[in-house]
C-alpha cells in the first residue's frame, strides 16, 4: 500500500520527516477505525489496531516476532506515532504512516500519543487554529510529516504541540488518531 520510494523512507526514518506520497490520505482513511469497532488484541487485552509511538532513538523493526528474524530497517526518532496491528506474544507487528509494516518488541513501544501532519496536497501547508474552530487564529502553518503530541481529541479536532507550535488541528489532517476517536 506504501507508494513512497526506498529513499524516501529512508530519510523518514532516519530524519524523522518525509515528503508525503500520493495516496497516503486515502491510505490513512481505509485504515482508520471508530474506537468502538476496534477488537481486543490477543495478548495486551488492548484495542487492535491502536496507535502507540516509539519509546526509543533505536527500534530494530524485523520481518517476524523473534529476534531471529532479520532487521528489516531501524527507527531512529522517540516519539514518532506507529500502529500495532498484531500482537503475538511479547511481539506487535506495526505500520507506520507510509504504510510499511513489520514486528517490534513489545518494550520499546509507548502509549503516549503523538502524530504526523498529513496535508491533502502534497505541498500545503496545514494551519493550526489557537481554538477549535475555523474562524479563530491561525498560530501555525505546519508542512507534511511535521511530528507532535496528542494532548487530546474531541472526533473532530486534536490539540497538537511539538516544538515551536501548539493549537488545535482538523483531526482528518492527522496520522495517529482514527477518524471520530476520542483521546483524552
Amino acid at each position: 500500500m506504501a507508494v513512497t520510494t526506498q529513499s524516501a523512507r529512508a530519510a523518514f526514518r532516519r530524519f524523522g520527516c518525509a515528503v508525503l506520497a500520493t495516496g497516503i490520505v486515502a491510505m490513512q482513511a481505509s485504515a482508520g477505525h471508530a474506537a468502538g469497532d476496534l477488537a481486543t488484541g490477543s495478548v495486551s487485552g488492548l484495542q487492535v489496531p491502536r496507535f502507540v509511538s516509539l519509546k526509543s532513538d533505536r527500534v530494530n523493526v524485523r520481518s517476524g516476532p523473534n529476534k531471529d528474524q532479520e532487521v528489516r530497517w531501524v527507527y531512529t526518532r522517540a516519539g514518532m506515532p506507529v500502529e500495532i496491528t498484531a500482537e503475538f506474544e511479547n511481539w506487535r507487528r506495526i505500520r507506520d504512516w507510509e504504510g510499511a509494516e513489520g514486528w517490534v518488541y513489545h518494550s520499546l513501544l509507548s502509549g503516549k500519543r503523538s502524530a504526523v501532519v498529513v496535508p491533502k496536497a502534497k505541498d500545503e501547508l496545514v494551519p493550526i487554529y489557537e481554538s477549535a474552530d475555523l474562524k479563530s487564529a491561525e498560530t501555525a502553518r505546519l508542512q507534511s510529516g511535521v511530528l507532535g503530541q496528542l494532548k487530546s481529541c474531541n472526533g473532530t479536532w486534536c490539540q497538537f504541540s511539538g516544538k515551536n507550535f501548539d493549537g488545535w488541528i482538523p483531526q482528518e489532517r492527522l496520522w495517529g488518531a482514527y477518524p471520530s476517536e476520542k483521546v483524552e
